[in-house]
């Protein structure tokens, strides 16, 4: 794999029964690049490893006065060099490939995910740390999986260099080969407490991202009520948890690196104690020493890469955990797509749980007293609401369960736009490119949803002077414009779509009456023939509306039209006009009075 070939065409199906069996997967997607890396890594240590013999010949050449043999010596230090360098230049190559590569694969497959799932990913997850996953957490598991190959060629290399002691100078080998796995297990006792501290400080420091993004989001409401400060404050304070769990954190591995420079240095110090005894015995030559001495400093390296190892353990393995949970989510009941194409069903909308039924070709308005159990129906009508238990049976589409379709075709069936609609920064152009079945121009859908204000805006907005506002570009989810504007831009977008179900959560809550009111018009236009769900309480889309249902607690209680549910239901009544009942009564029966006199004249 290069980077050129990312993105994937496939990241393919990982293993989330757990945090460990997420990592074996991705080596094994990674198994070619690994195993290159590992190659070029043992080129370059075997090389590096072999300096101390081309320096322990040379020093015996001289001490022998032999031209012949030094001049061969040398050779030798230029081919070790060349190696050298081709060895890690290879190597980090590979290493840096693999670390994205890995982390490319994460975060498509949490991108897929963040698909599937839509708004009923964060009612499982919280936001803070859906983004900790798709930023640290990613990272932190390509780090692990890259560090495998340089581990590996570590652990050949070190062996490698302990067998060719032994036969080198068997006395000063034995010394090693038996010293050098005490060294490598020796950090073993202090793991558990390390990773117990990184878990420690990834937790506060999710906690920390998801108060600052909960800040962000609600600045402006923040700065409204003065709660700014407050907010900050509370950051602040969580940001100095973090902070102090780091270096408490560090603390620990730093010890474990001390450990890691004492042991080698103690068993160098022995090795040349040792030696130095044999050469007086005249058992090994002065070469031979340094030969064993610069292959032994030699080890210090391999070890290095041990303490990497079990560092970038220690950090991914939680990583992975949470990494897992999150892909793990599902649909409920969903089926997965086949590959082959679908026939996106026609029909009525209905939801049995709710009682909810949404006549095809007519638009129709769901009042509902709580926003919160209305947007959780909107989602549950386009098949996105999370049903932990799975007793509540599928919404029905012309009498096809949608949860029983493949995703994309449940998507392109039933399209819902949130209370909160997101806009992507881009030009307006872009914004309404979308997947759509291209019956509805976007001119239409920006007329519909009485955009001529906002186009003229974007033209203006231009920095070049006034000009196409199609070309207009359009900053991070729309800051740039008013909580109107984007609506009716948002709006706008889910018309183009032209889905077979349209479901929108509160569409005019950000605009003025006479808006509200053209908007109601323009769309009952467009949508003219199309099954269309609205969830709003205005009076003036539901005299609209062919059909209106009011939901209490959950179910469908009553169904009509406007005008008929005002005089029949005073819970509706009392919805709809945000009136008490005593005062409900009151305005219908001077309504009723009035209409009685303009009877009579």
């Amino acid at each position: 794999m290069q980077i050129r070939d990312l993105p994937y065409a496939d990241p393919g199906r990982p293993d989330v029964r757990s945090g460990p069996r997420l990592l074996v997967w991705l080596s094994r997607k990674q198994w070619t690049g690994l195993g290159q890396a590992m190659a070029w890594g043992v080129v370059h240590m075997t090389a590096v490893a072999l300096f101390p013999l081309a320096v322990g010949l040379a020093v015996q050449a001289v001490s022998d006065r032999s031209g012949g043999r030094l001049a061969a010596a040398g050779g030798f230090m230029l081919v070790l060099g060349a190696l050298t360098a081709l060895g890690d230049m290879m190597l980090h190559r590979r290493a840096v490939t693999n670390w994205i590569g890995v982390s490319a694969r994460l975060q498509q497959l949490l991108a897929r995910k963040a698909a599937e799932l839509g708004a009923a990913l964060t009612r499982q997850v919280a936001a803070g740390e859906v983004v900790a996953v798709s930023t640290g957490d990613v990272e932190k598991i390509g780090w692990f999986v890259e560090a495998q190959s340089r581990f590996a060629s570590s652990a050949l290399t070190s062996v490698g260099v302990c067998v060719a002691l032994v036969v080198y100078q068997p006395a000063l080998g034995l010394v090693v080969a038996a010293g050098v796995p005490v060294l490598a297990l020796a950090v073993l006792p202090l793991l558990p407490h390390a990773t117990k501290r990184a878990d420690e400080q990834r937790e506060k420091a999710g906690r920390a991202t998801e108060l600052a993004s909960d800040t962000v989001a609600g600045l402006r409401v923040l700065r409204g009520i003065g709660g700014e400060e407050l907010f900050l404050s509370r950051y602040r304070l969580a940001s100095q948890e973090v902070r102090k769990a780091a270096v408490h954190s560090a603390r620990m591995w730093a010890l474990i690196a001390a450990v890691q420079v004492v042991l080698p240095g103690l068993l160098l110090i022995a090795v040349v104690w040792y030696g130095v005894g044999l050469v007086r015995d005249g058992r090994i030559g002065v070469g031979e020493l340094v030969t064993v001495y610069g292959l032994v400093t030699f080890l210090l390296f391999p070890l290095q890469q041990f303490e990497e190892i079990a560092m970038a353990y220690s950090f991914s393995r939680p990583s992975a955990q949470r990494t897992a949970r999150v892909l793990a989510l599902r649909r409920p009941t969903a089926a997965e797509s086949d590959g082959e194409s679908h026939v996106v069903p026609t029909g009525g909308l209905n939801d049995p749980a709710s009682g909810l039924l949404a006549p095809a070709g007519q638009l129709t308005a769901v009042v509902c007293g709580d926003p919160d159990a209305a947007g959780r129906l909107a989602d549950r009508l386009g098949g996105h609401a999370a049903d932990d238990t799975g007793d509540l049976p599928s919404v029905l589409l012309g009498g096809t369960a949608l949860n029983g379709l493949p995703r994309e075709t449940a998507r392109a069936a039933v399209l819902v736009q949130d209370k909160d609609p997101v806009l992507l920064s881009g030009t307006l152009a872009e914004l309404l490119d979308v997947p759509a079945s291209g019956a509805v121009a976007a001119e239409a859908a920006l007329s519909a949803a009485q955009c001529g204000d906002v186009l003229a805006a974007l033209a203006r907005s231009s920095a070049d002077g006034p000009g196409d506002p199609m070309q207009a570009r359009i900053t991070e989810r729309g800051r740039s414009l008013s909580g109107g504007q984007r609506q009716r831009l948002a709006l706008a977008r889910s018309l183009v779509t032209d889905p077979e179900v349209l479901v929108l959560d509160e569409p005019t809550s950000a605009v003025d009456s006479h808006t509200e009111a053209r908007i109601a018009d323009g769309v009952r236009s467009l949508r003219k023939g199309r099954t269309t769900v609205v969830f709003t309480s205005s009076p003036l889309l539901l005299d609209r509306a062919d059909r209106v249902v009011f939901v209490q607690e959950g179910r469908a209680v009553a169904a009509g039209s406007h005008a008929a549910l005002l005089h029949s239901d005073p819970a509706y009544r009392a919805v709809v006009t945000r009136r008490t009942d005593d005062e409900a009564d009151l305005g219908l029966l001077e309504f009723d009075t009035s209409e009685q006199i303009g009877e009579s004249a």
